[in-house]
């Protein structure tokens, strides 16, 4: 499984300033996917989060890692057209800043799965080192 930003957006509804995935390097469609993001200095929550000294906001990584999960999940066809809405977060550890330049891997894995609510595994990794670890839960809605 692979998607260029374009194709991400025809599957998860974000758009900017909200759309966090730039790729989907691998993956396979319904059980797990690596994304990248790409961190930029002109991401807008850089202007008050901290303007002296750029940090990408820990809950703004969990999102990403969410929107990975989300094409996880809804790049299935019995889900297109559904939204990934967050059912929880356990155990988030924040262990590595980060700071423009930096590239996000991205990784999520879908643990179980089962009427519309999902439970997986997120990890955000920059150069090697573990940024953020997670259990993130799922819930597939209809839009409105």
């Amino acid at each position: 499984m692979q998607y260029n930003s374009n194709e991400i957006a025809a599957i998860n509804p974000h758009r900017y300033p909200f759309a966090l995935v730039d790729r989907i390097v691998d993956g396979e469609e319904g059980k797990w996917a690596k994304g990248i993001k790409c961190v930029s200095v002109n991401e807008p929550f850089f202007q008050g989060h901290f303007p002296q000294y750029h940090v990408m906001p820990g809950v703004l990584i969990l999102e990403a890692l969410a929107q990975v999960g989300a094409v996880v999940l809804l790049s299935l066809p019995e889900n297109r057209g559904k939204i990934g809405l967050f059912g929880g977060i356990k155990n988030a550890r924040f262990r590595r800043q980060v700071t423009p330049g930096d590239v996000l891997e991205l990784t999520c894995t879908i643990l179980k799965e089962k009427a519309g609510v999902a439970v997986a595994e997120a990890t955000a990794v920059v150069d090697g080192q573990t940024a953020v670890t997670a259990e993130l839960t799922f819930a597939l809605r209809r839009e409105a």
